[in-house]
């Protein structure tokens, strides 16, 4: 009996056996000719899937435009797909990758799936591609170039002396075209010629060598660090400046002194601090300006402005480059206006308009002040001289003295010489055409209650503008 039960029970046990093992050959020669049990495939699952069926799923999410092509300026250029008749197929790689799958194992699978990102075969027209590689800008331009012609120079420019290196970061056109065609294969949509290393620097000559030498005394030499404050504007004195101050040659080659040292050209900074006060001082200068009555108007001459120490500045300015020094530099004045800049009267002034009779007192822009006053009489040539000048002084209680006169006056602001701005008791009337025929001796004449609100507002060194 248990003998039976025992035979019966092997024989079942085979049965079992045969069916499992027929089961696992009849998947292995399934998945023989298809993806294994839990494929993924660019996020495609493949699993008893063929090549045929999997590839055309592939191709429906895969799309390609072309590549951009960057050189190491960051200047770019496109190659579309369609314009080398790109193509692109997956079942190459789905075949290779089916065939590293072992169907004899794909019990594995059941345990341990697989996820891969496979890429195309490519193929494209290699002439169209060549041709298209013949007239990228930055490839075209290298080619315009052998090696041996390539320099290293020092060159001057606007902004001083640079160095030209010719022979530095040189775009290697095999290297190039290999890179892109690589790319292109690989479908990538961008490529970078100086991260994929195309670049190289070729040897130099002694020659070159001994420029690279040069260059080094040249670049210091221009590296001033003097910056010029001229009001609110500042003018860095430098490559672009300084280059000029390099004493040369006759055949135009740089002079060195005894130890090897560039040598500055003689009055180099003399001639720089006269077309910087040539450019600043404005003593005397024409003026543009806004009048109160609505034109811009033209104003000439006065003893107003500011005026470079030029000898003082040649000192300075020589010792400071000399020495290295880095620094802003406010100049030294013999005159100084009340604002140093081009625009020296800044927002803050009197404008006394004799063409309309007219005097106003602006403090931070905003008119403070307006008035009628009687100027210099015209009819006897005194007329009031147009200009910007400035008050130098106040006074109170002056007599104010001349050929035939003398008129005491409670307040008194000279602006240029003799002539300035006063109350005159012995008015009644202002403004108009009275200083045709009546007018000053060339003062301005003022009514008393403005000349007490101006005397006490208005500062010494105040521009004064003065026309017709």
């Amino acid at each position: 009996m248990c003998k039976r039960f025992l035979k019966h029970l092997a024989i079942i046990f085979c049965i079992i056996l045969v069916s499992l093992m027929g089961t696992y050959i009849g998947l292995a020669i399934y998945y023989h000719n298809a993806f294994a049990y839990g494929t993924w495939i660019n996020g495609v699952y493949c699993t008893g899937r063929s090549i045929s069926d999997v590839n055309k799923e592939l191709a429906k999410g895969f799309s390609y435009d072309g590549i951009t092509i960057y050189d190491k300026e960051g200047n770019s250029f496109q190659i579309s797909a369609q314009d080398i008749g790109y193509q692109f197929d997956f079942v190459t790689a789905l075949e290779i990758y089916q065939k590293q799958q072992n169907s004899w194992v794909w019990i594995d699978s059941l345990f341990h799936g697989e996820s891969t990102k496979l890429a195309p075969v490519v193929s494209y027209d290699q002439q169209a591609l060549e041709k298209i590689l013949q007239n990228i800008p930055f490839l075209a331009m290298e080619r315009k170039h052998s090696d041996a012609e390539r320099r290293v120079a020092i060159v001057k420019t606007k902004q001083g002396y640079e160095l030209l290196n010719e022979r530095e970061d040189v775009l290697s056109l095999e290297e190039a075209e290999a890179v892109i065609i690589r790319s292109i294969e690989a479908s990538e949509t961008e490529v970078f010629l100086a991260e994929e290393g195309c670049y190289h620097d070729l040897e130099l000559t002694e020659q070159m060598e001994d420029t690279l030498r040069m260059w080094e005394k040249v670049s210091a030499f221009q590296q001033c660090g003097i910056v010029y404050q001229m009001g609110e504007e500042q003018l860095p004195v430098d490559a672009s400046v300084v280059c000029d101050w390099i004493a040369l040659e006759e055949d135009g080659s740089f002079a060195m002194d005894e130890h090897g040292n560039l040598k500055l050209r003689e009055n180099a900074v003399e001639e720089f601090i006269d077309t910087l006060a040539g450019e600043y001082d404005t003593v005397g200068v024409s003026r543009q300006f806004q009048a109160t009555r609505g034109e811009t108007v033209t104003v000439e001459g006065g003893i107003y402005g500011n005026k470079l120490d030029r000898k003082e500045e040649v000192v300075y300015l020589t010792d400071a480059f000399l020495s290295g020094r880095r620094e802003v530099h406010e100049p030294a004045y013999t005159q100084k206006a009340w604002k140093q800049g081009k625009d020296d009267i800044g927002d803050t002034y009197v404008e006394v308009d004799m063409g309309e009779q007219m005097m106003y007192y602006y403090e931070d822009g905003i008119q403070k002040l307006s008035t009628p006053v009687v100027t210099g009489n015209t009819s006897r040539r005194m007329g009031t001289p147009s200009g910007v000048n400035y008050v130098y002084l106040k006074q109170r209680n002056r007599v104010l003295r001349g050929p035939g006169y003398a008129s005491p006056v409670d307040f008194w602001m000279p602006v240029k010489g003799g002539i300035g701005i006063h109350d005159a008791s012995w008015r009644s009337k202002y403004g108009g055409t009275i200083y045709q025929s009546n007018g000053s001796h060339g003062c301005i004449n003022t009514p008393r209650d403005v000349m007490v609100e101006l005397y006490d507002t208005v500062e010494v060194g105040t521009p004064v503008v003065m026309f017709y």
